[in-house]
């Protein structure tokens, strides 16, 4: 039986979140979905799981703009936490700058930049190698 995909998503989008909840109920695969909506309240999570030594999520998807704890900052924070499971961290924004998208490339431990709406052929994407 192939394991159970955890999925956090950091947005402050409720909207946006809503369609990422139907998109991973489409793909047919079995994941669980963790929703923050900000960068704290993830940085949080993550560090809590640790703690607890509960099962890290594999996919992280992570919008720039949020209140409290931009992606950009989650991501810095994330960096510093002790962790060796492997995690693919996306950011998924609805942003056009290419400065954003440049700057995507310069965190190692950021996969790629996805434009907002995430498809779910693009979900699919992501999830497949994680099943492995």
């Amino acid at each position: 039986m192939l394991e159970k995909i955890n999925l956090l998503v950091i947005d402050d989008d409720d909207i946006n979140i809503f369609i990422i909840k139907k998109i991973v109920e489409k793909t047919g695969f079995d994941i669980d979905m963790v929703s923050k909506s900000n960068g704290q309240q993830a940085i949080d999570y993550i560090k809590h799981t640790l703690d607890t030594n509960g099962k890290l999520p594999q996919l992280i998807l992570i919008d720039i703009n949020m209140p409290v704890m931009n992606g950009w900052e989650f991501i810095e924070a994330y960096q510093t936490l002790d962790i060796s499971a492997a995690v693919d961290l996306y950011i998924l924004s609805s942003s056009v700058y290419e400065n954003d998208i440049e700057k995507t490339k310069t965190y190692a431990s950021v996969k790629g930049f996805i434009s907002k709406p995430l498809s779910m052929e693009r979900l699919t994407e992501l999830i497949k190698p994680l099943r492995m």
